[in-house]
């Protein structure tokens, strides 16, 4: 099993060169067809007593978008040219999170960003990785802000609570799990019962990837006094990995977003890439 189609987003970050070098990579180590996508937004305009200005304020947005889109795209067939990757290019107007999820149920896995919330990002894409996961059906691969990860997946940290989210996680990332050299899956507070994690938290799971040729170790462990998005990315920092797996709003996005969530929480303060499917 293998990725034969990847989808990356290119925008005008400063990131996004990182973003596309992992992408090309991981393309290139699956043989997969990679197609970079670049969404120009025009934000709407508000009610202006001056047509003028209203037409100034369009060309402007306009042009922003045409430099961004062309800087983008010489960016893009530089790297899959020099790696010798099968790339396609799209360029699209329209808004971001409905252009990324239309063209993303088309491949097996997208890479997006990171939001930095230190920088100016693209019109229209403030919270694109909340919106993406929830919306597209595929797994959605997001990229810090911060750091290089030309290589990724190579050591990955599976997060399991035998829910149906992480159920369906670990089967989106079969295609990498397969080739990583290191895979830790993970129960954190496990609790036992018919629907919980059996006698041995993730053995189970461990058992089924090794069904499918990943050589899988379960680990547990039990820390109430300490968020689960923090002792997640703890374990990340202790084993190395370089990707994290896991089932992305369990709770409705409302919840999440009052009340904070794992999910939200990694979003915001992920150390590594995180690999998300709901």
């Amino acid at each position: 099993m293998a990725l034969k189609g990847i989808l990356v987003h290119v925008d005008s970050s400063n990131a996004s060169e990182k973003r596309l070098t992992t992408a090309v990579n991981l393309a290139k180590a699956h043989d997969a067809h990679l197609i970079g996508l670049f969404v120009k937004y025009i934000a709407p305009i508000p009610d202006i007593p001056s047509p003028e200005l209203i037409e100034q304020i369009f060309e402007a947005q306009e042009k922003a978008a045409n430099e961004g889109a062309e800087k983008a795209e010489a960016l893009f067939n530089e790297a899959v040219n020099h790696e010798g990757v099968v790339g396609e290019w799209r360029c699209i107007t329209g808004d971001p999170v409905e252009q990324l999820a239309m063209h993303g149920r088309y491949v097996d896995t997208v890479i997006i960003g990171q939001n930095n919330p230190d920088a100016d990002v693209d019109p229209g894409t403030y919270d694109l990785p909340d919106r993406l996961i929830l919306s597209i059906g595929r797994p959605v691969i997001t990229i810090p802000y911060v750091g290089d990860y030309p290589v990724m997946g190579k050591r990955v940290l599976v997060s399991w609570d035998a829910s149906r989210l992480a159920t369906r996680a670990v089967n989106d990332a079969l295609p990498l799990l397969q080739l990583a050299d290191q895979v830790d899956v993970l129960a954190i507070n496990p609790e036992g019962g018919a629907e919980g994690h059996g006698e041995i938290p993730a053995a189970d799971i461990c058992q089924h990837l090794a069904r499918h040729g990943v050589n899988a170790e379960a680990k547990s462990i039990t820390a109430k006094d300490m968020n689960v998005g923090d002792t997640l990315l703890s374990r990340a920092s202790d084993f190395s990995s370089d990707l994290i797996v896991m089932g992305g709003y369990g709770h409705r996005r409302l919840r999440e977003l009052v009340l904070g969530g794992v999910t939200r929480h990694l979003l915001k303060h992920m150390t590594a890439p995180v690999m998300m499917s709901h």
